[in-house]
């Protein structure tokens, strides 16, 4: 089917290059923003489209702030609701937008319900689509971003992706090779860009931590969160390592909820975890870049944590980024008690820094993907 798609709109070449990025969520905000530096220093305009999927100023505003990314150009709004509500929201929202402002291309990120909307209607616009941190694939089509990630690729017109195994999983599905193209991690970009400002912070000291003698935790999957027996049994070796090392954990909103609806809010099932509200790009980085050891459930921290070195135990059976296994410094343990204290312990009985990071995780890769966008749309 891939190979019977249209030729990428190249239509308007006698229009000024116009670029629209679409961000929704947080994680898109830390990939749009090397984008948005990289596309201003080639002279190119562009349009920075929010649609509002994450709309709190805790979960949204604050990077914006802190990432230096300009004010957008148009918030769509779309707020929260369910898988399908969300989708149709944004399509019926972006699609006034794009035909106002019409672009050459629009590029979305990742994995969120807004990357696939905005896939979809530039698509049924006729508009060419770039499509970065494409080809990552988890193998488990139960989770929303996996189905994301599938039919936002078969929309696209260039795939950028960040890793040699992403470019195999887009050929495989049939994507012709010239659409894809290894340019690197954007995620990473934004990391090196901020790393010094974020160790200057040195937000653990807020809570009388001392550097590396921390774990920081993040949970906020449905699959985890929204399930009793697998809430409760990730909390269980919290509890456990809490008697060893200090757990700080940034608490999403969605698993606050959740701990309370189960009964889990009190501090013995936590065993005196230091529990705060989410928290900003720059004291997150700072965070983690200061730890012994991060166990989460988030793609965005597998990535970094391995930029880093830092040790990640993913809270997960599977990821779509089986290159930071690789890199040796990941490991998935699930959410069984005894699976992830056992692989605590192993962590904590090994070196402090893991693992070597891929290559082309450079902070560069910004700079590929609007090059190549200039030389195609030249």
């Amino acid at each position: 089917m891939n190979g019977q798609r249209r030729a990428p709109c190249l239509a308007l070449r006698g229009e000024a290059m116009t670029v629209t990025l679409i961000a929704g969520a947080r994680p898109n905000f830390m990939k749009v923003a090397p984008l948005v530096r990289a596309l201003d220093a080639a002279g190119i305009s562009r349009r920075l489209v929010h649609t509002g999927q994450h709309y709190d100023r805790e979960m949204s505003g604050t990077f914006f702030e802190e990432l230096g990314i300009p004010a957008p150009d148009a918030n769509l709004g779309v707020g929260s609701g369910s898988h399908v509500q969300q989708l149709a929201e944004v399509m019926r929202r972006l699609e006034a937008e794009l035909l106002e402002h019409r672009p050459r291309v629009v590029v979305v990120v990742g994995d969120v319900n807004s990357t696939l909307a905005a896939a979809l209607t530039a698509n049924k616009l006729g508009i060419a689509l770039a499509h970065v941190e494409a080809g990552l694939r988890s193998g488990d089509r139960s989770m929303p971003e996996e189905i994301n990630r599938i039919l936002t690729d078969a929309c696209a017109d260039w795939l950028y992706t960040s890793e040699p195994e992403a470019d195999e999983n887009l050929l495989r599905e049939g994507i012709p090779a010239a659409r894809v193209r290894l340019v690197g991690n954007v995620m990473i970009d934004t990391l090196f860009q901020h790393l010094p400002a974020a160790q200057a912070r040195r937000p653990y000291v807020r809570w009388g931590l001392q550097a590396g003698q921390f774990a920081v935790l993040t949970l906020h999957r449905p699959s985890n969160v929204d399930r009793p027996e697998r809430l409760a049994s990730i909390l269980r070796a919290v509890h456990a390592l809490c008697g060893e090392l200090p757990v700080l954990f940034p608490r999403h909103p969605r698993t606050a909820a959740r701990m309370r609806e189960f009964g889990y809010e009190g501090m013995n099932a936590l065993n005196g975890a230091i529990v705060t509200e989410p928290l900003g790009y720059l004291d997150m980085l700072g965070l983690v870049e200061a730890s012994r050891l991060v166990l989460t459930d988030s793609g965005g921290l597998q990535e970094e944590t391995t930029a880093l070195r830092i040790p990640c135990l993913t809270l997960r059976e599977n990821t779509e980024r089986p290159i930071t296994l690789a890199a040796g410094n990941n490991r998935l343990v699930g959410w069984h008690t005894e699976s992830i204290a056992a692989a605590v312990r192993d962590v904590l009985s090994g070196p402090p820094r893991l693992g070597t990071p891929p290559d082309l995780w450079d902070g560069r890769a910004a700079e590929r993907i609007v090059r190549h966008l200039a030389e195609v749309l030249s």
